[in-house]
């Protein structure tokens, strides 16, 4: 029997480097409530990263949620269905609508086109996502907002690093949230972040993230407990050494599966954007079942037996959950319900082998009718 594949693998620095760097932890006793470690993360990131400020959190998802209750937001949030379960849940949790828009069917982002046909007097937010490290148009986006004075938020939880015309991704919108979850290119084992320019903004995120302390005798706000332990910061402070070089070698992977699947009929990958410093987070390929001669769940049953074990990610839509059952309808968003139907992504992480990307790259092949 071959080796198993999983379709990602958490990145780790060597384990001396990682003993090395929580050592004085045991100097401090100091393990969570933003301590040194939290710190020196969360500015030296916000340089990486080409922002203005950034909010440390638990994790991603907790990291929106709150960004959204501190914006104080009400009504309609026009959103993709073509996203994790965490996207629309923050929405929803907070009390707010989601209006689902559909995407693009080339990267897989919200179809700015759409955008304005579904603003009412109700939409207060845009909460557009980059999907596979894939960027929207955040440009039109800007001017939509503008023009009928609406907040945007991205969900870069995929664009960790990403860059656009020399500007980090996510100092765009009002505020990104960040995902620095132990698949991702990035990560702090679990963790996350808010990237933003508001200052107020960011002493209220800093408030919600702490139970909604304001000082030790006043609690003016209904918060959680999101906070970024020292342990999580320390592996973050490993990995940002040496993440430049996972995505370099992420690159090479992407190549290899490029040049060996660009012949066979009914694969289709999404071309590099324009303009754009990629982190190839994702290898996402779209199955055309009359091209190939199968179906993308049956490709993704015949690479299981060969022990490849590709994702069908995203599936199925947001606005399909059970726990929503009755409230959207999918098919007003038909390009993102095709896309969940038909899109597979492939095992990439900076560990690989090529010897591997030919193993799964030929068994693609070889199945092709």
């Amino acid at each position: 029997m071959s080796e198993k594949v999983l379709v990602t693998r958490a990145v780790l620095p060597e384990f001396d480097e990682y003993v090395e760097e929580i050592r004085d932890i045991w100097d401090s006793h100091w393990l969570t409530n933003m301590g040194a470690k939290h710190n020196e993360l969360e500015a030296k990131l916000s340089e990486y990263l080409k922002v203005d400020k950034m909010s440390l959190f638990s994790n991603g998802h907790m990291a929106l949620e709150l960004l959204l209750q501190a914006m104080n937001l009400e009504g309609e949030v026009i959103t993709t269905p073509f996203t994790f379960a965490s996207t629309t849940h923050a929405i929803v949790r907070n009390g707010l609508t989601p209006v689902f828009c559909d995407i693009n069917a080339d990267d897989y982002t919200i179809d700015v086109n759409k955008i304005e046909s579904l603003i009412t007097d109700k939409t207060c937010a845009i909460v557009p996502v980059h999907v596979y490290g894939n960027i929207c148009d955040v440009e039109a986006i800007d001017k939509i907002a503008k023009k009928h004075n609406l907040k945007v938020i991205y969900d870069a939880a995929h664009a960790f690093g990403v860059e656009y015309k020399g500007q980090g991704i996510c100092a765009y919108g009002d505020a990104s949230m960040l995902s620095f979850h132990a698949t991702k290119v990035y990560n702090t084992i679990e963790g996350g972040a808010i990237c933003h320019s508001d200052e107020a903004l960011g002493k209220r995120m800093y408030q919600l993230k702490n139970f909604g302390i304001k000082n030790e005798e006043v609690v003016d706000g209904i918060g959680a407990n999101a906070k970024m332990n020292e342990f999580q910061a320390a592996m973050g402070l490993c990995n940002l050494r040496h993440v430049d070089d996972s995505i370099a070698k992420r690159k090479v992977l992407t190549d290899r599966y490029r040049e060996l699947l660009a012949d066979v009929n009914g694969v289709k990958m999404c071309n590099e954007q324009k303009d754009v410093k990629h982190n190839y987070a994702y290898l996402p390929v779209y199955i055309d079942a009359t091209a190939y001669g199968h179906n993308r769940d049956e490709l993704w049953e015949h690479l299981k037996e060969y022990d490849i074990y590709a994702r069908k990610y995203f599936y199925p839509l947001t606005s399909a959950f059970d726990c929503y059952e009755g409230r959207y309808d999918v098919n007003a968003t038909p390009v993102a319900l095709d896309a969940s139907k038909n899109i597979l992504t492939l095992p990439i992480y900076p560990d690989m082998q090529l010897d591997v990307v030919d193993r799964i790259c030929e068994c693609i092949s070889k199945y092709a009718v």
